[in-house]
């Protein structure tokens, strides 16, 4: 069994005149288990509405989505934040970490959504990651490629079974890009999580064995340019 199934998902967006936008209409599409795979796709072709779907911060307008099993797209709200807590890990192109808490406080804070805490962990994390002497810097305090470093540790806080890469290195100058991609597979590697990493960067698709064209599994087409 596959860690991640989408079968027959459809989502759509309603424009300003009522009318609905197709963004994505998927077949088929499969994730293995601690498998690491690229998701190529240019801005505005649906990456991060698909990301959204597979972590339950939005959900299909039909068809599901299998998380280890289990139909996320079936679960309320708060199933789907539970789930996404304990066995997600998100990076966000833009890091979104918390501007008034530490390095240590922002997986701390991860954690906590998730109800196991182990501060011991937050740290080994950050020491993997190279920022031992800068647990407790605010974000303000660190560099771009630092901030990036510290939401890496964070998504590995819960121990996902999946981590959700968006434009991971889209930030960042070509020397950070290389160290941080290798960092997050390294990472994932030793977690034993899967990995799916979206990006239009050809050199970051580079690096993956294996590389899926969203064009090529979004029957939405041409559509799909106009959506976020």
């Amino acid at each position: 069994m596959p860690l991640l199934e989408l079968v027959e998902v459809k989502k759509s967006y309603v424009g300003p005149d009522g009318s609905r936008n197709p963004i994505l209409n998927i077949a088929r599409f499969e994730v293995a288990e601690a498998e690491q795979l690229a998701l190529a796709g240019q801005s505005g072709s649906g990456k991060t509405t698909l990301l959204h779907l597979i972590s339950g911060i939005s959900v299909p307008d039909s068809g599901w989505i299998k998380l280890g099993g289990v139909e996320l797209s079936a679960l309320p709200e708060p199933g789907r934040d539970r789930l996404r807590a304990r066995k997600i890990g998100y990076i966000f192109q833009t890091f979104n970490l918390l501007p008034g808490y530490s390095a240590l406080e922002n997986i701390l804070v991860a954690m906590s959504f998730a109800a196991q805490v182990d501060s011991r962990r937050a740290e080994l994390l950050l020491e993997r990651v190279g920022l031992a002497d800068r647990m407790k810097y605010r974000p303000h305090q660190l560099s771009t490629g630092q901030q990036q470093r510290v939401a890496v540790a964070r998504a590995l806080g819960n121990r996902p079974q999946l981590v959700l890469a968006d434009e991971p290195t889209g930030n960042l100058d070509e020397r950070n890009r290389r160290e941080t991609l290798a960092l997050i597979r390294e990472a994932c590697a030793q977690e034993a999580a899967a990995l799916l990493c979206v990006s239009h960067d050809p050199s970051v698709l580079a690096g993956f064995e294996r590389t899926v064209a969203l064009s090529q599994i979004n029957r939405a087409g041409a559509a799909a340019e106009q959506g976020p």
